[in-house]
């Protein structure tokens, strides 16, 4: 990281800090350590906003060897108890405080861990276009894990002014998201800002998630009032933005709450949402209550409430089949994770044994 620290008096409840916070602070901070808050992660290092303003920030040893998985190390939006040094410029992290919610996804490739995409936020803005690139499948996905994110999700619909069937699309989106606020935006007409600044108070962290390219800075950018992050344009062959942001960033709006914008992700791989799926699929979910058999996987049992919908036309059959994937998904998942937690269980098992064996008797 090249950014040029800022030493100056900052008021931390301006970033979210509140009482809430404070309590979780005192129980596990060390004498002399402060609170400060995770602005910026680039492979291990940090950009923190402390009471000193901007620092770059390290993990202790002792930090760094209790670290149990990718989700016990800080991520964007965490609250952390560190020494700091402001006039070199520099912290250690020494503590991360419990996250109030999380945006969690399996990380890429084979390894089956769970990596923390965002932290302690009020609000997810999933944003979606309604250009050529307008996906339900994919909105489902997000919303899944949204769900359980443990925060407040909210549609936006970007790119209007790009869309000729916007109104048709939107009615669609309503179909599957029962409630769930949704607002068409547009940074060429302005529509929709009013709306999204309603979720940004003093004090209040918003997620922003989306497929690279949907209009995530732009749409940051559109918030702030200002140019405050890059933003790429339009290709021609599939009407989708060019991916700009490459690290989560946390940005303060001014005299407005903060928004972390995150990198279009390739690789979306869900992370135990099981009770994500039942929010995202009501309409299935509720279907399935009145199946004949209690474990019903709506595959060909007889009695199938869910299959009957689709037959009757009363479920699309897109509807279910994404429903089906993501569920095989997560039970595919559940089982590689508990695979590996098997297996380290029998490794740490083999290793107090010949520890054991290697005792000599006192007698």
């Amino acid at each position: 990281m090249n950014d040029k620290i800022n030493v100056k008096s900052i008021n931390l409840d301006e970033y979210g800090w509140n009482d809430y916070w404070s309590e979780a602070f005192k129980k596990i901070a060390g004498e002399g350590q402060k609170p400060a808050r995770v602005l910026q992660e680039q492979k291990g290092s940090y950009k923190l906003v402390s009471e000193f303003g901007e620092l770059r920030g390290e993990i202790s040893g002792r930090f760094r060897h209790m670290a149990s998985g990718y989700d016990s190390y800080p991520s964007v939006g965490d609250w952390v108890a560190a020494d700091l040094m402001p006039q070199e410029g520099q912290a250690v992290i020494h503590a991360l405080l419990p996250r109030k919610s999380k945006f969690s996804r399996k990380v890429a490739g084979a390894v089956v861990q769970e990596q923390i995409v965002a932290a302690n936020f009020d609000y997810v803005f999933i944003v979606n276009s309604l250009n050529r690139d307008f996906n339900l499948r994919r909105l489902e996905r997000y919303l899944t894990m949204a769900w359980e994110s443990g925060a407040e999700p909210v549609i936006v619909l970007s790119k209007k002014d790009l869309s000729e069937d916007a109104e048709e699309k939107i009615r669609e989106v309503e179909a599957i998201t029962f409630g769930v606020p949704i607002i068409a935006a547009s940074a060429v007409t302005g529509e929709g800002t009013d709306a999204l600044r309603r979720y940004l108070g003093v004090g209040s962290t918003v997620a922003i998630l989306g497929s690279s390219g949907v209009g995530k800075s732009t749409l940051t950018n559109l918030l702030a009032g200002e140019s405050i992050m890059d933003t790429g344009d339009i290709r021609e062959d599939d009407s989708r933005g060019r991916h700009t942001t490459t690290y989560r960033n946390l940005v303060k709006l001014p005299d407005a709450g903060m928004i972390i914008d995150t990198p279009g992700m390739r690789e979306l791989q869900l992370w135990e949402s099981e009770g994500g799926l039942q929010g995202t699929f009501e309409d299935v979910e509720s279907l399935g209550s009145s199946c004949r058999f209690r474990d019903c996987s709506h595959e060909n049992e007889p009695g199938c409430a869910v299959l009957e919908a689709v037959r009757n036309g009363l479920l699309p059959a897109v509807r279910l089949e994404s429903y089906r994937k993501l569920k095989k998904e997560l039970r595919f998942i559940e089982s590689k994770h508990n695979q590996s937690v098997r297996m380290a269980e029998k490794k740490n098992s083999k290793e107090i044994s010949k520890c054991i064996r290697k005792i000599k008797p006192l007698y």
